[in-house]
């Protein structure tokens, strides 16, 4: 558990989602407004987090629907130049996660100097993008080639509008994830991006790999975080500091300020 506060600098931390607008590519790309409108969107967003409170920023392409498990060249070409030109204003830790690449997210996150991703590592799933494959091994190991063996690994283990392609149980999962593939931390989500982890998947997972850090992955809130926190290690949210909770809004301040004041008061009440 000495990583989480290193790297972030408190327990129980909380990551914010920077959600891209669709890059060159997308099918949702506006050639009109340009890449420079992505970064000056990504931008307000970042400050926000930032201003807010927020212990680390974690950049995704939240608008590149529908998603591919293995992106063109252009999506990380675009993703690291969005990143790069805000980097020199950020001053909390930031991950990054090309959905859903693992590959592209661990040659971004040494392009641009990102600390940790978040993505789905291991298993096999029937999707709504299809049949979902992994490669865990070789993943790994072109982290290492690519001098990248500093980036912390976030295994997303239950991945949203997806189901486990075996008859296998939350807890052999978690169990068998972390003695063969050695995640840094486990990421445990709900169906869809801003839908509530199950507190009870949660505190089994927690159960059953005590030393491994858990993160509540989706639907995290002002009203539940407290909840959350209780049993995970820390949550990554994103809808919650919307303007008015709605996923495609921009980053609201104020929310994201009221929502860490709650964590920080949770955390004095524990430490």
């Amino acid at each position: 558990m000495n990583w989480i506060k290193e790297l972030f600098g408190t327990q129980k931390p909380i990551i914010g989602m920077c959600h891209l607008e669709a890059l060159p590519g997308d099918p949702d790309y506006d050639p009109q407004k340009g890449l420079e409108w992505v970064v000056e969107r990504a931008r307000h967003d970042m400050f926000a987090l930032q201003q807010g409170g927020i212990d680390a920023i974690m950049f995704s392409n939240e608008r590149s629907l529908p998603y591919m498990t293995r992106v063109e060249p252009i999506t990380t070409a675009c993703f690291a130049r969005v990143v790069t030109e805000m980097k020199q204003d950020l001053r909390v830790p930031f991950g990054v996660n090309v959905l859903w690449d693992a590959t592209a997210s661990i040659d971004l996150a040494v392009a641009t100097g990102a600390r940790f991703v978040r993505e789905i590592f291991t298993g096999v799933y029937a999707s709504d993008f299809g049949l979902w494959n992994t490669n865990c091994g070789e993943v790994v190991r072109h982290q290492y080639a690519i001098h990248g063996q500093h980036i912390k690994l976030l295994f997303n283990i239950f991945p949203e509008a997806s189901v486990y392609l075996a008859n296998r149980s939350t807890d052999s999962i978690a169990r068998s994830t972390v003695f063969n593939a050695k995640p840094d931390g486990l990421c445990v989500s709900g169906l869809t991006a801003g839908t509530e982890t199950d507190p009870e998947i949660l505190k089994m997972v927690k159960n059953v790999v005590p030393d491994t850090p858990i993160f509540a992955n989706t639907g995290v809130n002002i009203l539940n975080v407290e909840k959350q926190l209780s049993i995970a290690d820390g949550a990554i949210a994103g809808t919650a500091f919307k303007r008015d909770g709605y996923i495609w809004n921009e980053v609201d301040q104020k929310r994201v300020k009221e929502f860490m004041d709650k964590v920080k008061a949770f955390r004095s009440r524990i430490s």
